[in-house]
């Protein structure tokens, strides 16, 4: 299906829905050994089968270790008591529900006033100065640093992904559909100044709750609009980020797509940014509104590899700088990791190249047990591949903002051997194929060019990998979305996914426990779906039971006595299993490794971001995006596509003159303590 095709296409209720459709189709050329077949070969077809059979019959035919592969610290095990909550019903209405025993508080919405002198929100009358000083739109990664030793007050850093006009702005509707006819540079000006982050104090009072601190020197926005940021590392000053508006190639106007991220050890936050190539754009287009670019062109062969031009904005039209007939460089200068320093709002931000240029979902960070940095990111992308990043020096408690870490060390990308092995392969210029005869002419190259770089050295192209996150221990865990391309011949309303359109999670065990080894182990933790379905072949814990399964799993944290939580991003297919995305809590370890249960749960068309929690485990914070948005039809009762005047839900404020807002949601247990403990 083309571009015009999949806009046109009543299917997609809104633009991001649409989009991430058209972005199903991979632009990665590489696709002759997936993790699909690595899955096969090392499981074996009969293996694989067992999934299929759903979890009763599986339990009955092969006992447990047939669902969930065993894990190498499952010798202790653990009781079925590391389970403290009572698990939530699934389901899908108006508002978000949280598990008996917490309170789950709004903290921050879109367009709250975030400084001193910040008008209020008046969504009939939006200016971009007001959203430059108000909270942003679709807030997704959520992070946290103390300011004190209580850890009662702190800095959250929020990323604002992106925007849906068709739910801000008042009788603008889906502008994709429209050619874009409504947007003009003011309402550009306000998207502009809603996208990028926040950093905002806020304070727990004597009742435990948490708030605000609205007049606090620290709070600002983050912005593509109006924010200056740097460069660091090999691709500082190389001649194809060189802009008219930056003869240097070392400066830029603000960060996009800001998706998940993460926190240094040093109290920094990093912003991943995702899907840049959505917002550049050409006049040259054919009949069908697809892009034409030159086979000649300079960029031709990255702006095919990253998608680019994707024109999901009309940014291009008012701007210079994010249409490439203008710029053709500007889009090299996005897809980076930012680096913010949340306590000195004079510091201008660095966008550090050493860790490359793609689609990043997130930046989640840990000190090896040799003293390295290493910062775990995917890219994703359906076929696209998984990456960390080792510093070459060691981390000493000293660091601050701009350290060398993050600019210097090494790159790599992970290929997934069918013997059940990973090999962590150098992104480096001058060894093996990554030479000036394969296009690349120097270390810069290698890493603005980082998909072609790791198509050379025949990395895995895996399943839409997302957020992936890091235990002390040398494990990781890698959350891979789905892939509805994945054999697309075989998808059918039974199927999906084909081989993988629920997702599934991956363990890694780095080899020696050091996360800065080039080598080590992997398996699968869960394959996602509902396991009482034949077809899908899901395999969980027969513990798990309906309200635990889920789809989709996106970003995740690992809490201090081990359990991964994975927050979901179904899109639009939720439908497909009636559940809105939520947060779950996942064993790893023991007996109940592969049980997942259901503890908070978004409103219909919300996607959950975040969790971060605290370092005492007392709160958790969460973000829900978009809400009233993905999947609207598919509501009961509601069945339409959702707008400003027609909302399917007015969370969090339930105000008949307010939309939906995405907002920042604050987690405690009632009574105070740990939890889930």
């Amino acid at each position: 299906m083309d571009r015009k095709s999949i806009i046109k296409d009543p299917a997609y209720g809104n633009k991001a829905e649409a989009f991430e459709a058209f972005d199903d189709i991979p632009t990665n050329p590489n696709l002759n050994r997936t993790i699909g077949d690595v899955i096969n070969a090392r499981y074996g077809r009969r293996d694989v089968l067992r999934g299929v059979l759903g979890v009763s019959a599986t339990t009955a035919l092969f006992g447990t270790s047939a669902l969930v592969a065993p894990s190498d610290a499952a010798a202790g095990g653990h009781s079925k008591d590391r389970y403290v909550f009572d698990e939530l019903p699934w389901g899908n209405d108006s508002t978000h529900h949280i598990a008996d025993g917490y309170s789950a508080d709004i903290l921050l919405r879109w367009g709250d006033p975030i400084t001193a002198d910040a008008p209020e929100f008046d969504v009939m009358n939006q200016t971009a100065a007001a959203q430059l000083q108000q909270f942003g739109y679709n807030n997704d990664y959520v992070g946290f640093t103390a300011l004190n030793a209580e850890g009662t007050r702190g800095l959250l850093c929020v990323n604002h992904e992106y925007t849906n006009e068709e739910v801000m702005f008042p009788g603008l509707g889906r502008q994709d559909r429209a050619g874009f006819a409504g947007m003009t540079k003011e309402i550009i000006d306000i998207e502009m100044a809603a996208h990028g982050g926040s950093v905002v104090e806020i304070a727990q009072g004597a009742d435990g709750k948490w708030a605000l601190v609205r007049d606090s020197r620290y709070n600002r926005r983050v912005t593509p609009l109006n924010t200056e940021i740097t460069f660091s590392g090999p691709a500082a000053g190389h001649a194809r980020l060189q802009t008219n508006d930056d003869p240097s190639g070392t400066r830029v106007i603000g960060t996009i797509n800001n998706c998940a991220g993460g926190m240094t050890p040093w109290g920094t936050w990093l912003m991943a940014e995702e899907n840049f190539h959505g917002y550049f754009w050409t006049d040259n287009l054919d009949g069908d509104n697809k892009p034409v670019i030159a086979e000649d062109h300079p960029e031709a062969a990255s702006y095919a590899r990253y998608g680019v031009p994707g024109m999901w904005y009309a940014w291009g039209r008012a701007y210079d700088r994010w249409n490439i007939d203008a710029e053709p460089n500007m889009p090299n200068k996005f897809g980076w990791v930012v680096e913010v320093d949340p306590r000195n709002p004079d510091a201008t931000p660095i966008k550090h190249t050493a860790l490359g240029r793609f689609r990043h979902e997130g930046a989640e960070t840990t000190v090896s047990s040799s003293g390295k940095l290493v910062i775990y990111s995917g890219d994703d992308n359906r076929f696209d591949y998984q990456y960390k990043y080792v510093s070459n020096g060691t981390v000493t408690g000293a660091e601050t903002f701009g350290s060398p870490l993050l600019s210097d060390g090494t790159l790599y990308v992970a290929r997934f051997d069918a013997d059940g092995t990973i090999a962590w392969l150098p992104l480096v210029h001058g060894q093996g194929p990554l030479t000036a005869e394969n296009g690349f002419a120097d270390q810069g190259e290698v890493m603005i060019d980082t998909r072609r770089a790791a198509d050379l050295l025949g990395a895995t192209p895996m399943d839409r990998p997302e957020d992936a996150q890091p235990r002390g221990d040398g494990t990781a865990y890698i959350m891979l979305t789905n892939n509805t391309r994945r054999k697309a011949d075989q998808v059918d309303a039974a199927n999906p996914r084909a081989e993988s359109s629920f997702g599934h999670i991956i363990e890694i065990k780095e080899a020696g426990g050091d996360h800065a080894a080039t080598s080590g182990t992997w398996s699968i933790l869960v394959k996602c779906g509902d396991p009482t379905i034949a077809e899908v072949g899901a395999q969980w814990n027969p513990e798990t039971t309906e309200n635990g399964w889920f789809g989709s799993p996106d970003n995740c944290a690992i809490d201090s006595d081990g359990r991964l939580w994975i927050s979901t991003d179904q899109g639009s297919g939720w439908g497909k299993t009636g559940k809105s995305d939520g947060l779950y809590a996942l064993e790893t370890e023991g007996d109940l490794r592969g049980t997942s249960k259901l503890f908070f749960r978004c409103p219909v068309g919300g996607e959950l971001c975040g969790p971060y929690f605290t370092e005492d485990q007392q709160t958790l914070f969460l973000a829900v995006q978009h809400p009233g948005t993905d999947g609207t039809r598919d509501l009961a009762g509601f069945e339409r596509d959702s707008t400003f005047e027609d909302p399917a839900t007015r969370w969090p404020d339930f105000d008949p003159a307010m939309p939906p807002r995405p907002s920042v949601v604050v987690v405690t247990k009632i009574g105070g303590g740990r939890i889930a403990v």
